[in-house]
């Protein structure tokens, strides 16, 4: 790796905290670059000639051992800073302030996750990936909290199902301390769909319910996950990791 996880982990402990503290110049230096406004599809907007072409989305390959598990986390968190980062450079119509800060939190956790996999991997990281979210509605509220919902758990589950995979300890405890912040944002979006009460419970009824057997969250394999992160982005995926 390019970098050692001491180090990388604090990058992302610096990157968080600028981004708490509301540090806009210093979050944008830590995370890399400015946050990118994006089209309806997800593609960076031009800022030059409209007739040049885009370059084509290029494969990216996961390979079968910790470096391939890192580039699939790191292939989740591109997806979902790309998606948050898009919600909130155009908040959708009666968007509320409380839903503002929590949005924009969210995308700042997840920026943070994206830059310290890129940092961590160093050369070794797959291509910044190309966004297709053409199917998403950015206009309306249940639209964006929907899709948020669904990619919130793709992240929980995705992490849940990788785990038993990796074979460095120190990167077992990384997926540990990133899963848990991926359930607290699901945990708050659904409190965003859904006000909790005595029948939706703490975390909505679909999660964790007070029934024993469903006290534990989801987990899906890595197949599984790239096939429903898959369909928000152009590349091709070469996935090898079983």
């Amino acid at each position: 790796m390019a970098e050692s996880l001491h180090r990388a982990e604090e990058r992302l402990g610096i990157i968080d905290a600028t981004a708490r503290a509301g540090d806009r110049r210093s979050f944008l230096k830590w995370a890399g670059a400015a946050v990118a406004l994006f089209t309806a599809t997800g593609t960076l907007a031009s800022c030059g000639d409209d007739t040049t072409e885009p370059p084509a989305a290029v494969s990216v390959t996961l390979t079968n051992d910790d470096t391939g598990v890192l580039n699939y986390a790191y292939l989740l968190e591109q997806v979902e800073a790309a998606f948050y980062t898009q919600v909130v450079a155009n908040f959708y119509s009666g968007v509320t302030h409380v839903e503002k800060a929590i949005l924009t939190d969210i995308r700042n956790h997840e920026i943070a996750h994206r830059e310290f996999f890129k940092s961590l991997l160093g050369p070794g990281a797959i291509a910044s990936l190309t966004m297709d979210f053409g199917s998403i509605d950015f206009t309306s509220r249940g639209g964006v909290l929907g899709a948020a919902k669904m990619f919130e758990d793709l992240g929980v589950s995705a992490y849940n199902g990788v785990a038993r995979m990796i074979s460095n300890p120190d990167y077992l405890l990384l997926a540990g301390k990133i899963v848990s912040v991926e359930a607290r944002h699901a945990a708050t979006i659904r409190d965003l769909l859904v006000p909790r009460n005595a029948a939706t419970g703490f975390a909505g009824d679909d999660i964790a319910s007070g029934d024993p057997a469903r006290g534990f969250d989801g987990a899906r394999s890595p197949a599984q996950g790239v096939e429903a992160a898959g369909m928000y982005i152009k590349n091709s995926i070469v996935n090898n990791l079983i």
